[in-house]
């Protein structure tokens, strides 16, 4: 079983004089969905409201066989308001409300999860994101830990806190994976290879800095690889990035790297094994990246 812990959103987009397009997001539902269409058993945990975007979010899980966990409750669905630029690049600006009720670690999502992936908002706004590292302290001994911090400076008013919180994600994390501008944002004083490395010290068996059109770069500890992105017409980049840690953690899965047992096996991952996992994951962020909004490829569409 595969678990995604954090927030799920309504993506309402803008761009040039067509009328604004509302999408079902947030970067870990994003990545759950992501999964689900790889093949994999997933289990969202999250929340939304009890309204007309609320009812696209459970459409969404509920139409790719998401499992979810919370879900409902009293508040309004959180949303993101994007403008996107000639590119396809989205600027957000956020209406949201994060937090999560207590949930017992004896819960099936949490207690039989082979991998546990989190990021984004739900590991940087108050009051949820304490309750997801104490979670993630939590099932870390028997779960490969994943973590996408997906950086959004505009909810951001102390950036060293911010650092700070990242930090305690990563040194829990096996599989870290986060965007050029995500690294220069947090650590404008270094090369984001040199933010690598450092993080790599920190515990994770392997970090990937994406670079959007030049592609994807890792690190483990047998060295680096890098990967080329597939040339493709680009309707918008949502979602590029949770497709590609989506395929990053199938790649995983294909190959028996996942769960606790396998951590020491991780740790050992070879730089070949390493550029196959970016290239597919490439190509999975590609599919995303020709079609609107954040629409994950199915297992058969990546060639």
């Amino acid at each position: 079983m595969l678990t995604v812990i954090g927030e799920a959103l309504v993506d309402v987009l803008s761009g040039g004089i067509s009328a604004p397009r509302s999408f079902v997001g947030g970067s870990p539902l994003n990545v759950a969905v992501g999964l689900a269409r790889l093949g994999h058993p997933v289990t969202f945990i999250g929340r939304w409201g009890s309204d007309e975007y609320g009812r696209m979010i459970q459409q969404q899980l509920g139409t790719n066989n998401v499992q979810h966990v919370c879900g409902e409750d009293g508040h309004p669905t959180s949303t993101a308001r994007g403008t996107l630029d000639p590119v396809g690049a989205a600027t957000y600006s956020f209406d949201l409300l994060w937090d999560l009720p207590s949930i017992s670690l004896g819960t099936p999502a949490l207690a039989d999860a082979q991998v546990v992936h989190t990021g984004s908002l739900a590991t940087m706004v108050e009051p949820g994101a304490q309750k997801v590292l104490r979670l993630i302290e939590r099932v870390r001994p028997h779960a490969t830990i994943s973590y996408d911090p997906n950086i959004r400076p505009s909810l951001i008013t102390d950036h060293s806190e911010a650092v700070a919180k990242v930090e305690r994600f990563v040194a829990l994390a096996d599989v870290v994976r986060a965007s050029d501008s995500d690294l220069e944002w947090l650590y404008p004083q270094r090369s984001v290879e040199e933010t690598a490395a450092a993080w790599l010290e920190l515990g994770p068996a392997m970090v990937v800095a994406t670079y959007g059109s030049r592609g994807p770069w890792g690190l483990v500890a047998s060295g680096t690889a890098r990967a080329a992105a597939p040339l493709v017409d680009v309707a918008d980049t949502v979602g590029a990035g949770d497709s590609f840690i989506s395929a990053m953690i199938s790649a995983l899965a294909d190959r028996e790297l996942l769960g606790s047992g396998q951590r020491e096996k991780l740790h050992k991952l070879d730089t070949g094994t390493l550029e196959e996992i970016l290239d597919y994951a490439a190509r999975a962020a590609a599919i995303t990246v020709s079609r609107a909004g954040a629409n994950p490829p199915f297992r058969e569409e990546i060639r």
